[in-house]
């Protein structure tokens, strides 16, 4: 410890909110270089190698080959496959003295893609698989939480190169299977989740969520076994009724009734009938800003006792930026009259257009024909009733936009799913012929017929998954890692001022290294027992070996920080009772 580069904290560090982002920092584990960027120190590097181990001995025990790819990368592939563009303000670009155009990789299908058709040309080639434990870079609007939410970090991201789709579905469950090994010997709980390709593209894809209230991601699932992140939820869709014999539509006067709770509480007072939020269809303005940078309206409807989930707007109209629409768009649009908007009008629709707005209109998939809706009529203090859907209105599309609930039903019918928070730890995704295809991946088959190469990618989140242990195993004095990722296996701790607790210490460390273990020793002279047991609490190594008072006597004391437990033994056991746990 006197030559050890580490300096521990006693106080949280300024703007640290999770306990992870506190005690690394404290630790000496991490520093902080900018929002969401971190140095790594001694100790924190120990602690990652020893989750790199995992994951590249569980790589090659699936078969998978590691190499390695730069993070810089030039513009020309991630544009061939329309990524420059869909990553949007995520992407780091710069450009070099030339003024050629780079990007700091947020993922490499595009690199690796290129180099299996740069030196496979035959069905015989494979299947393949290789990976890299690689930095990527993505610029995070508002980075948050230290390790868990950066815009640098460290993540393992591997790729399969199949002939057919037969091939992809067994490369895929090799790689699924490694990751529940690899999550079940770092000791973390996980959910496999149904998940939204997103950027990513593809057919299959599916989350590793690890459970803990601090996650930044809501999932579902339901005691049947159901699993999805909610932006990959899908509404089970009622069935339609019959329009014959339904009410006309009616237009009502409702003064000062712009919202769903004052539209509730008039037509209650000036209706036959009670009425909820369920019986009233919300209309919600939003503004789509397209890749070519058009700018769009389009107005969801939807059952006015939901909201719209920002997560399930951003994936429906991927890849174009979403934001409510601004006082300047209503301003531009005089048909919308804002707190009654609707999809029909008693003057009927725009000329030319379907909706009674002249702007794109979609719905939420419970608004089925023949359900009836108290709704805008776009005219100022004006709403309508018995408006029927498949009568009065239709959509242009329907979009899987509004909150999920608790007690919502599964698609797959296996009953009603409840919500909880997850924290994203690996990800897999078939993503089929996408990519092979934008950039020229062939081989010749059996047959001596080119065919485009099926693929799929996998990625696992280093860095994250060292902050979500940590988050994991800790108290009120620091960090307790789990033993087969702590960056030593023994703490030894000299205390007091005689010289023979030294000698003892020392001698006891060289013993123990012998036997292969890693040991960390607080050899540091005049430094208070206080100050060096409140660095090994902090520090968080899950065994402590404390030669002290005792040492005269041939006595240590041993600290399992896991349990608390603490027990005097003779120091010429102590090699011995180390070695056998």
């Amino acid at each position: 410890m006197s030559h050890l580069f580490l300096r521990t904290l006693r106080e949280d560090p300024a703007g640290a909110e999770v306990a992870s982002h506190k005690l690394l920092i404290r630790a000496g584990y991490i520093r902080p270089q900018a929002a969401g960027i971190f140095a790594w120190l001694p100790l924190g590097l120990r602690v990652k190698a020893k989750i790199e181990r995992v994951v590249r001995e569980e790589m090659a025990a699936a078969g998978a080959q590691e190499v390695h790819f730069p993070a810089l990368m030039p513009r020309e592939a991630y544009e061939a496959t329309g990524r420059w563009e869909e990553y949007g303000d995520l992407l780091f670009r710069l450009q070099d003295r030339k003024g050629g155009d780079y990007l700091l990789a947020p993922t490499h299908e595009e690199a690796f893609t290129l180099l299996v058709k740069d030196l496979y040309s035959s069905y015989k080639d494979l299947p393949l698989t290789i990976y890299q434990i690689q930095d990527k870079y993505r610029d995070e609007a508002r980075p948050r939480a230290g390790l868990l939410r950066g815009r640098e970090f460290t993540m393992k991201d591997a790729y399969s190169f199949d002939a057919n789709d037969a091939g992809l579905e067994a490369s895929y469950q090799a790689q699924r299977d490694a990751y529940e090994r690899i999550f079940q010997r770092l000791g973390l709980d996980y959910v496999i989740v149904q998940a939204d390709a997103g950027a990513m593209g593809g057919s299959r894809s599916e989350e590793f969520l690890h459970p803990t209230p601090v996650g930044e991601d809501s999932f579902v699932r339901s005691a049947g076994g159901y699993a999805a992140n909610v932006e990959a939820f899908t509404t089970v869709v009622p069935e339609a009724g019959p329009i014959d014999g339904l009410p006309e539509p009616v237009v009502f006067d409702s003064p000062d009734t712009p919202t769903i709770e004052t539209l509730v509480a008039h037509v209650n007072a000036t209706l036959e009938g009670e009425f909820t939020a369920a019986h009233t269809l919300k209309n919600v303005v939003l503004a789509l800003t397209h890749l070519d940078g058009t700018r769009e309206l389009v107005v969801v409807g939807l059952p006015g006792d939901r909201d719209v989930d920002d997560k399930r707007v951003e994936v429906a109209f991927a890849p174009a930026e979403v934001e409510p629409a601004t006082a300047e768009d209503f301003a531009k649009n005089p048909l919308l009259v804002k707190g009654y908007i609707g999809p029909w009008s008693p003057e009927g629709p725009v000329l030319g257009e379907e909706s009674a707005t002249g702007i794109r209109y979609v719905l939420d998939p419970r608004v089925v024909d023949g359900t009836s809706w108290i709704t805008g009529a776009n005219i100022d203090q004006k709403h309508v009733h018995s408006l029927v859907a498949g009568r009065d209105f239709t959509a242009d599309a329907f979009v899987e936009v509004a909150t999920v609930r608790e007690g919502d039903p599964a698609p797959d019918g296996s009953g009603p799913v409840s919500i909880a928070r997850g924290m994203e730890i690996g990800h897999v995704f078939q993503l089929g012929r996408k990519y092979a295809e934008a950039l020229g991946l062939k081989v010749l088959d059996e047959n001596g017929k080119l065919v485009t190469v099926t693929m799929g990618s996998y990625g696992i989140g280093v860095t994250r998954i060292l902050a979500i242990i940590a988050e994991l195993n800790n108290d009120e004095r620091g960090l307790i890692w789990p033993a087969s990722v702590a960056p030593f296996d023994v703490h030894v701790v000299a205390t007091g001022r005689d010289a023979a607790a030294f000698e003892l210490a020392e001698q006891l460390s060289g013993e123990l290294e012998a036997t292969g273990l890693e040991v960390v020793y607080d050899d540091r002279p005049k430094v208070s027992p206080g100050v060096k047991f409140g660095d090994a609490e902090l520090v968080g190594v899950p065994r402590i070996l404390i030669v002290g008072r005792g040492a005269a006597n041939g006595q240590v004391e041993l600290w399992d920080r896991r349990t608390g437990e603490r027990e005097t033994l003779a120091a010429a056991d102590a090699v011995a009772r180390l070695t056998a746990r």
